[in-house]
C-alpha cells in the first residue's frame, strides 16, 4: 500500500472503510533510527493513493490519530510547551491549509495518554502536576469530570509541590526555552520574592529529559515530588532538539550533541538562580537517564558548579557508542553522516564526556542496567574507570537484569533512596538563617 521512504505506524479505518488514518513520517527510510522529524496525523485512500497530512498546520509532534465516529475529523494528541494536549482536526485539513481550524479538545496542563470516542464523549487519561494519570470523560461541551481516584491510598494526606513555568534566552540567542521548577514543599509563599540570606535556601535538583527528542513539563514527576517532599527544588529545562517546540526547534540539536543544547541547561541554571534567589547556589545537582544522563555526565566536564552529579545510562563515548549499541544508525542520522566519514571521528571524540574526563571533579555516581542494548553498559564502565584515574569520586551501581533505565519497583525505591543518599553527602550544610 506504501512505497514511501518514510515511516507509517497505527492505521485506523474510517468508518466507511474508504480512508485510512496513520501516522506517518516524510523524511528517509533511515529516520527509524531516530526520533528528530515529528510524526504527524495522516490519511490515504484505502488502495494508499491521495495521502494527505492532516496535521500539516499544528508544528509540533502529534500521536497516533482516532477518527470520531462520524468520519469527518481525527483526534490525536499534540505534545505543545511541555504538555500534551489533545486536538481535533476536520480530515479536509491538508498541508495546502495551513489555517485549518484544530480545536484543542483537552488543553488542561499536564500530559493526556490513552484516549475513546463514542458519540460525544470523549474519555481520556491525564497526567496532571499532582496526580498520575486518572481517568476523565467530557460530553459534548460540558466540562469534564474525573471519574477515577486511583492514587487516593498512596498520594492522599500528602502535599505536593507544584510545578511552575519560565523562559529565557538562549546562549546564541536563537531560541526562548523554556523551563519548569517544581517548588521544594516548605518554601514560603513570600519566598520567590525573597533576597539572598534574608531566609533559608533550597537545594535545586537539575533533572534533565533523555531523547534528546522528548518534553518535560506539567505532568506528574515521582522523582521532583520525592525530591520536592525533602525541601529541594527541581529544574526541567526543554532544552533545543525538544519536542513540543515546532520542528525547528527539534532539528536546532542537529550534528551539535553536547554543544548549544548543553549550554541551554547551564543557562537555565542561571535564570533559575537569578529567578529564584531563595534558591542555594552552593547546593546544586544534576542528573538524568539517557541522554539526560549523556549531558549530566558531559556539563560535569565543563563547569564545577554542581556538587553532586547521578548519570544514568549515559553515552560517555559517542565513538564506542556507535559502534556497539543496536541504534548503529542513530548518530548518523543525527550528525548527517557516518563516524568514519570526512572528520567527523574526532568531532565525537571531542564532544564526548570522556574526552575532557580530567576537567571533571564533580563526585559521581553512575548508574546502569546490566543487560542495556540503547547505551551498553560498557558507557558507563568506562567513564567510571576514567574518573578513578583522574581522582574523582565516583560510585558504579549496576542494576542486575535491567534494560535501558531502572524498571523493577525494587531497583527503582534503590536507586531513589541512593540518590537522596549521595546528595546528602556532597551537599554542604545549608547557611544559617
Amino acid at each position: 500500500m506504501t512505497t514511501t521512504e518514510s515511516n507509517e505506524y497505527h492505521p485506523r479505518w474510517s468508518p466507511d472503510g474508504k480512508t485510512i488514518a496513520f501516522e506517518a513520517t516524510k523524511r528517509g527510510l533511515t529516520d527509524r533510527e531516530t526520533t528528530m522529524e515529528d510524526t504527524h496525523a495522516w490519511i490515504a485512500n484505502a488502495d494508499g493513493t491521495k495521502r494527505r497530512d492532516v496535521g500539516a498546520g499544528i508544528d509540533n509532534r502529534q500521536g497516533a490519530p482516532e477518527w470520531t465516529p462520524d468520519g469527518s475529523a481525527l483526534m490525536f494528541t499534540v505534545q505543545e510547551r511541555g504538555n500534551t494536549r489533545l486536538y481535533r482536526v476536520p480530515v479536509a485539513c491538508g498541508a495546502s491549509d495551513k489555517t485549518c481550524p484544530a480545536d484543542p479538545i483537552v488543553r488542561e496542563r499536564g500530559s493526556v495518554g490513552a484516549f475513546s470516542i463514542a458519540k460525544n464523549t470523549v474519555a481520556y487519561a491525564l497526567s496532571t502536576p499532582t496526580d498520575q494519570a486518572e481517568l476523565y470523560v467530557r460530553v459534548g461541551e460540558a466540562p469534564a469530570r474525573r471519574l477515577t481516584d486511583l492514587n487516593a491510598a498512596v498520594l492522599g494526606g500528602k502535599t505536593l509541590a507544584d510545578v511552575e513555568s519560565f523562559t529565557f534566552i538562549s546562549n546564541d540567542s536563537k531560541f526562548e526555552v523554556e523551563a519548569f521548577l517544581t517548588r521544594p514543599i516548605g518554601l514560603p509563599a513570600a519566598g520567590a520574592n525573597a533576597t539572598p540570606g534574608a531566609g533559608r535556601t533550597y537545594p535545586l535538583i537539575v533533572n534533565i529529559h533523555g531523547g534528546p527528542h522528548g518534553q518535560q513539563g506539567a505532568a506528574f514527576n515521582f522523582k521532583n515530588q520525592v525530591y520536592a517532599a525533602r525541601g529541594w527544588a527541581t529544574l526541567m529545562v526543554n532544552y533545543r532538539g525538544s519536542t513540543g517546540y515546532g520542528q525547528a526547534f527539534t532539528d536546532a540539536v542537529f550534528a551539535d550533541q553536547d554543544g548549544n543544547e548543553g549550554q541551554d541547561v547551564l543557562y537555565g541554571v542561571s535564570a533559575a538562580l537569578h529567578r529564584y534567589p531563595w534558591i542555594d547556589r552552593n547546593r546544586l545537582g544534576v542528573e538524568g537517564t539517557s541522554y539526560g544522563g549523556q549531558l549530566s555526565a558531559w556539563l560535569i566536564t565543563q563547569t564545577n558548579i554542581f556538587k553532586a552529579a547521578i548519570p544514568t545510562a549515559a553515552i560517555t563515548n559517542i565513538i564506542s557508542y556507535n559502534y556497539m549499541t543496536y541504534y548503529n544508525q542513530y548518530e548518523a542520522m543525527e550528525w548527517g553522516t557516518y563516524p568514519h566519514q570526512g572528520t567527523l571521528m574526532d568531532t565525537l571524540l571531542q564532544r564526548s564526556a570522556l574526552r575532557h574526563v580530567a576537567n571533571a571533579h564533580t563526585p559521581t555516581m553512575l548508574m546502569h542496567g546490566e543487560n542495556d542494548n540503547d547505551v551498553p553498559i560498557a558507557e558507563a564502565e568506562q567513564f567510571y574507570v576514567a574518573l578513578k584515574d583522574v581522582g574523582t569520586e565516583a560510585v558504579f551501581v549496576r542494576y542486575p537484569r535491567e534494560g535501558h533505565g531502572v524498571r523493577e519497583s525494587k531497583h527503582v525505591v534503590d536507586q531513589i533512596d541512593r540518590s537522596i543518599k549521595w546528595y546528602e553527602k556532597h551537599f554542604p550544610a545549608p547557611p544559617k538563617s
